[in-house]
């Protein structure tokens, strides 16, 4: 099993969604975060003075997935949360050593 942990930006993530969906990915945890890359935030002006915005707000996808639809999932976030522009975001794919499930105590891809 691997954990896919995607930043994207905010706007994206009806985009991503819909795409996971349509491929048949049908949960994943979304947290709101901030952080920043190479981008390095930017300077915007409010009232008439000039402030930094050092972390810019972006969004965390976690899916958890069978090994073999790992890259599927990984293509799908690549080509649909790109837009082109610096700050797109990263993502990260690592392996799940063991994964339960609550209610009924199934274990591995059945968890999933």
């Amino acid at each position: 099993m691997k954990l896919i942990t995607a930043i994207i930006k905010p706007f994206k993530l009806d985009d991503v969604r819909d795409a996971l969906g349509d491929a048949g990915i049908t949960g994943m945890t979304v947290s709101e975060v901030k952080g920043f890359g190479r981008q390095k935030g930017h300077t915007e002006l409010y009232r008439g003075a000039e402030y930094v915005v050092d972390f810019l707000p972006k969004l965390k996808l976690e899916i958890a997935v069978p090994d073999d639809r790992a890259e599927r999932v990984v293509e799908i976030i690549r080509e649909t949360a790109a837009s082109g522009r610096i700050g797109d975001g990263k993502i990260f794919v690592t392996s799940i050593e063991r994964a339960v499930r609550i209610r009924t105590g199934e274990e591995g891809d059945q968890a999933l």
